[in-house]
């Protein structure tokens, strides 16, 4: 394989030139931070691809990394399309590791049409070395593809509750000179400490909740047991919280074991897993969790912190960045918009559908309740030939094969056990889970990686149905589509988000 080395590229905020969209003349702004975070979506709509075209305009590029590893093993089987894979392999700091990755996985030619995936060892507490590379490698090379060829920030994106890859994935990152951490989906009190210590090539731990435990159970990484050679300290990355309520921010602040650098505030609105609402559940006359006062933040007390924030949910739209700097926010985070431009990682049927529902007036989006096996609302596009089909999600045998949303838990004789709502109900009830749970729960696994082109043929000739989901600005896209047309690109996004008044970006203090 041939080598090449990847050199730091880092670059301060500092100064931005905006286009204002619609041919306007163009203005420069003082500011420390991006006024756009893209958000990280995934699994793999988010990808390198999507994260460099936006970091290359100017703004903060986000890689999704949930599922790397799975995502880079079946690029690989699918022929390495581009070479992309393999280039970011040859950049990999340890070469006998990328060798055999490759070795391993990548398939000449590509699989062919209608067989099998073959998967990967599901993620465990104490997971084998060869695994733990292989995270590492799958992080690296898709952060080290969103920042080629440019010198601007990237960034990656976490789901605390996918715990057991968190160490690996994190210093994989950190090896491909990730300018940002995100992290939501649960407390990551634990994260800003693991930057630290990776920086220094340092052994660190995180805990893994263990429901049925009440002793702190640790997981442990040490990237001296995996260095081929002596390498120089890595750069720290911000970390960003994502957060739902000023009593999370808060308490980052308060307990977090290293520096919280910012915060992302996604409403209810915002697409993926959404925080249940605070209190008791209630649910509309369409089934979707209400939210309430309780759920809104005070963005004045979360400003005395002292720490940039950046809106998300409903904050991808004309007009809404200036709204959120006059809240005192640094920017905005955008998901939804990104999904649909010609750079995501989307399956392109699906994204070419539901642009057209878009443009049509009949895109619809669902806050469901109970699709995730994590518990948390999820919500899902409407689309025929996915999941959001009731007939197609129960014709679908239940399993679990992929693994990355399963739950810890204690056994009886004290060992972990791991198991998933979306399991079939009698495989979960045998490992002490609630049957109750596993109603209506879907494989959002399986659903996500068909997403992105990915799908899984079960030996019977199944191919398993995507599950899209979306935030609710799906219905306010029009505005970035061309004139007549059914396409946009992520320079698009940017230039439309900005098309205001430069007054009124600098409205707040940076």
């Amino acid at each position: 394989m041939k080598r090449h080395v990847a050199g730091p590229k880092t670059q301060n905020y500092t100064t931005m030139t905006v286009g204002a969209g619609g041919g306007l003349s163009q203005w420069s702004f003082m500011a420390s931070f991006p006024f756009i975070i893209q958000g990280g979506m995934g699994a793999g709509v988010s990808n390198w691809r999507l994260a460099n075209a936006v970091s290359a305009v100017g703004q903060l590029g986000v890689v999704s990394g949930t599922a790397l590893d799975m995502i880079l093993v079946r690029r690989l089987q699918d022929g390495d399309p581009g070479g992309h894979m393999r280039r970011g392999l040859d950049a990999f700091p340890f070469p006998k590791i990328a060798e055999q990755i490759w070795n391993r996985y990548y398939i000449d030619g590509g699989k062919a049409a209608g067989a099998s995936y073959v998967n990967l060892p599901l993620h465990t507490k104490d997971m084998s070395a060869e695994r733990q590379a292989l995270i590492i490698a799958a992080n690296f090379v898709e952060v080290w593809l969103a920042r080629e060829g440019h010198a601007n920030p990237a960034g990656i994106n976490y789901l605390e509750k996918i715990q057991m890859p968190h160490l690996a994935s994190i210093y994989g990152a950190m090896l491909a000179g990730v300018d940002y951490v995100l992290m939501g989906a649960g407390i990551p009190l634990k994260i800003p400490g693991v930057l630290d210590a990776f920086a220094n090539h340092q052994a660190a731990t995180y805990p893994l909740y263990v429901a049925g435990r009440t002793e702190e159970t640790l997981m442990h990484f040490d990237p001296r047991a995996l260095v081929e050679t002596h390498l120089p300290p890595l750069k720290r990355p911000q970390f960003l919280a994502i957060i739902s309520s000023n009593t999370l921010a808060t308490t980052m602040v308060r307990k977090a074991n290293g520096a919280v650098n910012g915060f992302i505030v996604e409403t209810d609105i915002a697409g993926g897993h959404n925080a249940p609402p605070r209190g008791k559940l209630q649910l509309s006359e369409r089934g979707e969790p209400v939210y309430g006062e309780r759920d809104k933040v005070d963005y004045a007390k979360l400003a005395e912190l002292g720490l940039p924030f950046w809106l998300a949910g409903g904050y991808g739209r004309p007009g809404k960045l200036a709204e959120a700097r006059a809240l005192g926010a640094a920017g905005v985070q955008v998901g939804t918009a990104f999904a649909y431009c010609v750079e995501s990682g989307l399956r392109e049927e699906y994204r070419r559908a539901l642009l057209d529902k878009v443009a049509q007036g009949t895109a619809e989006v669902f806050t469901d309740p109970l699709a995730s096996p994590t518990g948390f609302p999820f919500k899902v596009a409407q689309l025929e030939g996915t999941m959001s089909e009731q007939a197609l999600y129960e014709a679908r045998q239940r399993g679990c094969d992929l693994g990355y949303l399963r739950q810890a838990y204690s056994m009886d004789d004290g060992e972990i056990g791991y198991r998933c709502a979306a399991e079939p109900p009698a495989v979960y009830a045998a490992k002490g889970g609630n049957p109750e749970d596993t109603e209506h729960r879907k494989c959002v696994c399986n659903g996500l990686m068909a997403n992105i082109g990915l799908a899984q043929t079960r030996r019977d000739g199944y191919v398993e149905p995507g599950i899209v989901t979306s935030g609710n600005d799906l219905v306010e896209l029009a505005p970035f589509l061309t004139a007549g047309g059914r396409d946009y690109s992520a320079a698009d996004v940017v230039s439309v988000l900005l098309a205001e008044p430069a007054q009124a970006l600098a409205t707040a203090a940076d």
